[in-house]
């Protein structure tokens, strides 16, 4: 297939052809992607990105003979352009940190729905990194655990900024937001508080606009910068 200019070019991996041909239908429509090809597993996927190098490489983590994140490491070594995103219906922190370990820019859920979906394949070719749910819980309180095990400095996983800046939170964002630096959940900071898991979603929409940042890292990081952690 030969891919419009100005396209996000992308290139599927998964052993289920069902799971394929439905990636591929939900992104069919969208004119600013373009599915160069695909794969059944890790060695087909490894010949064919030696001609197809996309700027998004869409990986199941669960395959037999090698595994998703086996794959990463593998093409990781080959210095390419392309942006790996972890596709799974696990949720666990094993393979979230596995994945991130091997090189992965992204890891989503495979229950998440169209308009995650394509945030996350946008997030990941922008050069960024997209965590989905409650995925981002277990990077946080992996960071977390570092900078206690280093007496409180920063550490590589969240690169440590000095931001100045005039930015004002208000009592209710405070909260929300240290909360969620302890790793909870919209839904858990909304029992904590005896608000509605809606009204969190708000001020949270409100923090990230504030901060200008994109996703719950970028938000615990920008936090600690300014002082408000």
């Amino acid at each position: 297939m030969t891919a419009a200019k100005n396209t996000i070019q992308i290139m599927l991996v998964d052993d289920h052809a069902l799971v394929r041909n439905g990636i591929k239908s939900l992104l069919e429509d969208e004119e600013e992607l373009t599915v160069l090809g695909e794969a059944s597993n890790g060695k087909e996927a490894i010949e064919l990105i030696q001609n197809i190098v996309p700027d998004v490489l869409i990986i199941d983590i669960k395959m037999p003979s090698m595994t998703g994140i086996e794959l990463v490491q593998q093409l990781t070594t080959l210095n390419l352009k392309t942006r790996f995103l972890m596709l799974s219906m696990h949720d666990s922190e094993e393979y979230v940190l596995q994945s991130i370990d091997a090189g992965a820019h992204g890891y989503l859920l495979k229950d998440a729905n169209r308009e995650e979906f394509l945030k996350a394949i946008k997030t990941v070719y922008e050069k960024d990194l997209y965590f989905s749910g409650d995925v981002s819980r277990y990077l946080v309180n992996r960071y977390r655990q570092k900078i206690e095990s280093k007496g409180g400095q920063s550490s590589t996983l969240i690169p440590s900024t000095t931001v100045t800046t005039d930015i004002s939170l208000t009592k209710r964002e405070m909260q929300i937001l240290q909360l969620a630096a302890t790793g909870m959940t919209n839904q858990q900071i909304a029992e904590q508080l005896g608000k509605s898991k809606r009204t969190v979603e708000a001020h949270r929409f409100n923090l990230m606009k504030k901060l200008e940042v994109k996703n719950l890292m970028e938000l615990i990081n920008k936090g600690q910068a300014l002082g408000f952690l």
